[in-house]
């Protein structure tokens, strides 16, 4: 109720009966301070199967008849004990501990006030940090903080955090407490009770003055967020009055008077309250806290001790959320990094098939060529044999023929370098043809690798851009893209030279296809030139042939006129 978590849930193990539950019932409505009738419990309890507890069972019987008429003015402790009574025997170990039952009880309600706000309780390595140093804080010792960040490892290794019972364990085990007694210990464990419990924010013994009598008397002080009380010892046993505090009161130091020294006055409504300390640094110290609880009463802040486990609280989950927010982007960027190895293999791929396509076109190429310089080589063998049948049909010829052998033989050799020059010509613009074929290829890869060179310069400028947690995750990412740029530049400059060394002998073949043809125009006129005079041996007519005074001839009647025309006009042009 009201906030408080405890261990009393645990009573539920215990299969009680309804005589048991009817007696639990009956002190939780006395220690809550609820309104109870004894007879309606008994009717409540009664064993036909009609009551509401039969019908329902305890837990929704607790919460609607007991703890929601609960109005928050009972006995915290009372009620925290009545719960240690209910569960404590069961699950307090056996083993002998360096603290009392009562010192136990009071790490317990302690663990109840610094737990997590989830079933089962458990209380976080942060907040055991936080107990240990004040528990050594109040035994006056150092705070090994060593020997708890190896207990801390080893705890976090197993579980996230530690019962009420493993931190009664711990603590009277004397783990954390060692070379001191019994009593320093549990006086250490009930001052943190007190501070963290009964919100007792300082305490000590003062001289207090009398309102009638005006006499100073000694009283044991204690602080609390909106009041202070003062008993007659430290035992608190007799109360002897309330000094009520709210944002209107206020403390001022006073000067010494009347024998008496390191005084301070409260300010209230309707009393003020002269104090003397025992000396000046209590006198400073009890009216820093007053005042403290002043402005926290005028701020409607809670206590500093219940504000600082707030602040932790919100610290872990803030710490939480961020590890969360941490791990999610983690898995973004190893997310990114899959989809980013994918495409640059990807990319592999594509290049690798790119360059088996290319090997697979050179092939193809000089395969062609091959065949190429095997068809010539058929061509050139059968020109050789019509050559040989000519020569031979030459042969047989009469010997009228004698005296042009010589012209015969110049225009063979002539005929030969016409081949050869076509054949340059044809070689030049195959030559010509596979070295722009060359070049288009090679512009194609080269506008290829500029526009991937291009996209991964973006892709590292967007890289660039990232924040710097996402330059650290990325640094061997760029790393290998600069590698890879690299490669692709050597690669860039490498098509760049080739298609230079193309273009060069581009421009070389294209100077030999005009040399080739040149020398083919120049034969071409040669051989018009000299075919007014001889004429390459073919097959003759099926007409009657001319016998001249060497033989039969070897032209037909209407060349022979033609070619006397021809040398008439000759002759004429001659005279």
């Amino acid at each position: 109720p009201d906030g408080e978590k405890c261990e009393m849930w645990k009573i539920y193990q215990y299969n009680f009966t309804a005589l048991e539950n009817t007696v639990l019932s009956h002190n939780l409505c006395t220690v809550l301070n609820v309104p109870h009738d004894p007879v309606a419990l008994e009717e409540h309890f009664r064993d036909d199967d009609e009551g509401p507890v039969s019908n329902q069972g305890y837990m929704p019987y607790l919460n609607k008849f007991i703890l929601e008429k609960v109005q928050g003015n009972f006995d915290k402790v009372e009620f925290n004990r009545m719960c240690w009574t209910l569960c404590a025997k069961k699950n307090l170990s056996k083993s002998p501990l360096l603290i009392s039952d009562e010192d136990a009880f009071k790490v317990w309600v302690i663990f109840n006030f610094l737990s997590e706000d989830k079933y089962p309780l458990i209380i976080v390595p942060e907040e055991i940090e936080y107990l240990l140093k004040k528990l050594t804080e109040a035994m006056g010792a150092g705070w090994q903080q060593e020997q708890f960040d190896h207990y801390k490892i080893a705890l976090n290794t197993s579980r996230e955090g530690l019962s009420a019972w493993e931190l009664i364990d711990l603590i009277g085990s004397g783990q954390f407490s060692k070379g001191m007694d019994r009593q320093t210990v549990s006086m250490a464990i009930n001052e943190v009770f007190n501070e963290l419990i009964l919100d007792v924010l300082k305490q000590g013994y003062m001289l207090k003055k009398g309102h009638k009598r005006k006499n100073w008397t000694e009283r044991w002080f204690v602080l609390k967020p909106n009041i202070i009380s003062y008993y007659v010892s430290e035992d608190l046993k007799d109360k002897k009055g309330d000094i009520m505090l709210d944002g209107n009161c206020c403390v001022e130091a006073l000067p010494d008077k009347d024998g008496k020294k390191c005084l301070f006055l409260i300010k209230c409504l309707d009393k003020s309250f002269e104090i003397s300390a025992s000396d000046k640094k209590k006198k400073q110290e009890w009216i820093q806290a007053i005042q403290t609880t002043v402005n926290l009463l005028r701020g409607g802040n809670p206590p500093p001790h219940k504000e600082a486990r707030q602040k932790r609280k919100e610290l872990r989950q803030k710490l939480l959320a961020e590890q969360e927010e941490l791990e999610r982007q983690m898995k973004e960027l190893q997310t990114a990094n899959e989809n980013k190895q994918k495409e640059l293999e990807t990319v592999r791929k594509q290049l690798e098939a790119a360059a088996a396509r290319a090997a697979e076109e050179e092939k193809k190429r000089l395969q062609t060529q091959v065949e190429l310089q095997d068809r010539f080589s058929l061509e050139l063998e059968r020109e050789k044999m019509v050559r040989q049948k000519m020569e031979e049909q030459v042969a047989q010829k009469s010997s009228e023929l004698e005296q042009y052998l010589q012209r015969v033989r110049e225009l063979e050799e002539m005929y030969k370098q016409l081949q050869e020059a076509l054949e340059d010509e044809k070689q030049a613009r195959q030559d010509e043809e596979t070295v722009r074929k060359l070049q288009a290829r090679l512009l194609e890869e080269e506008s290829a690798k500029r526009a991937e060179l291009e996209k991964w310069h973006l892709q590292q400028q967007q890289t660039i851009q990232m924040t710097e947690a996402e330059k650290q995750e990325l640094e061997n990412q760029r790393l290998i893209k600069e590698r890879a740029l690299q490669v692709a530049m050597q690669q860039l400059e490498q098509l760049e030279l080739e298609r230079k060394e193309a273009l060069g002998q581009y421009e070389e073949v294209k100077k030999k296809l005009e040399t080739a043809a040149n020398n083919t125009k120049s034969w071409k006129d040669k051989v018009a030139h000299h075919e007014g005079l001889i004429r390459l041996i073919e097959p003759g007519s099926k007409n009657p042939h001319l016998i001249t005074n060497w033989g039969p001839a070897a032209f037909t009647e209407a060349e022979l006129e033609q070619r006397q025309k021809s040398w008439k006009g000759k002759k004429a042009t001659s005279e």
